[in-house]
């Protein structure tokens, strides 16, 4: 009998799409062209209307490491538990038919694994193209994410924003396997995935290096898809804050009395969690009532009868009221932590 060796590459890059034809053959490009050669892409199409069939097609004609499997639309999280099922290197990385890669990419995020057994996933600083069309916004997030490097960062902003570019990242194949995969729950897949491999305790990281380019367009799911709102994303957080730090919580204390803070005060409401009081640097807000509780300055506030929420979105303002709060004695992720 014949018998065959199947060699099992060092890494699955997994790839969803949906009418990508536009961008599609750069992104490709870019995988084809990684100094690291030992990989297999899986690409799930979900369901695409344009050229983006063709475009696959002949790239898994031009390379064997391509497979392409067609899916009737089903949506990106049916896809990209399709795809993971498909993958079948101990290592997988992420990426998306809109993107770009630097050529060392894989290379990088490989060595740095293999030389750090305690890191379970690994990200890379990135940079939103094209730039004369980024807002100011943007701009802040690519910057805030980009300083995140250890994991301790990591750690202590992860209810802050997502600090993971999806498909900027690479992770072993056992921990997503450990987290039964993606989930859709209405809110960010990939979001959810980094708060469920945190409860793991997986260990991140964070390449310094430019090493991935996030392309910005109308079309692209975080400005489209109802899963990525503000309010999704906050959801999100909740979920995860009620089986963890505000579990068998019935009160919290919120800073800022501002949009954000009304809007947690509303979704915990929902949940049985009740805001006691506010934590507001405004003096004109100092003794009023908010949802019925009182808001305080912080030089109102002598004691802390409950756990503090961070709701708080000024670039700086959060910095400055994590140090009062460790200058009151308070701990991070033990009583307050940051929502905003």
């Amino acid at each position: 009998m014949l018998r065959l060796n199947i060699i099992t590459p060092k890494l699955s890059v997994l790839m969803p799409v949906h009418n990508e034809a536009e961008y599609l053959t750069a992104a490709l490009d870019s995988i084809v062209q990684q100094t690291v050669t030992d990989w297999e892409m899986i690409i799930v199409d979900d369901g695409s209307t344009d050229d983006t069939p063709a475009i696959l097609a002949q790239a898994a004609a031009n390379d064997h490491r391509i497979t392409v499997v067609t899916l009737e639309r089903g949506g990106l999280v049916k896809a990209l538990n399709t795809g993971l099922s498909r993958c079948s290197a101990p290592l997988l990385a992420r990426m998306d038919g809109d993107d770009i890669c630097h050529p060392m990419r894989f290379e990088k995020q490989i060595t740095y694994l293999d030389n750090h057994p305690e890191t379970g996933l690994v990200a890379c600083s990135f940079q939103h193209f094209p730039r004369q069309e980024i807002k100011q916004g943007m701009m802040s997030y690519e910057t805030w994410q980009n300083s995140l490097i250890d994991h301790s960062s990591i750690m202590k902003n992860l209810l802050v924003e997502s600090p993971f570019v999806h498909p900027s990242v690479m992770f072993r194949r056992s921990i997503i396997d450990n987290v039964n995969g993606y989930r859709d729950f209405g809110w960010p897949e990939d979001y959810d995935l980094w708060l469920r491999m945190a409860d793991a305790g997986t260990g991140f990281a964070r390449l310094p290096d430019l090493l991935f380019f996030w392309r910005d367009h109308p079309e692209r799911a975080t400005r489209t898809m109802n899963e990525y709102t503000r309010d999704a994303f906050r959801r999100c957080k909740c979920h995860y804050l009620l089986n963890n730090f505000l579990k068998s919580e019935c009160n919290v204390i919120i800073a800022g009395a501002g949009i954000e803070g009304r809007a947690w005060q509303r979704l915990l409401n929902e949940n049985g969690v009740t805001v006691s009081g506010w934590i507001d640097v405004d003096p004109d807000k100092n003794g009023k009532k908010l949802h019925g509780a009182v808001i305080r300055t912080p030089d109102n506030y002598t004691s802390f009868p409950a756990k503090v929420l961070l709701a708080i979105g000024v670039h700086g303002a959060r910095e400055q009221f994590t140090d009062y709060l460790e200058n009151k004695g308070l701990k991070y992720n033990k009583d307050f932590i940051a929502v905003s």
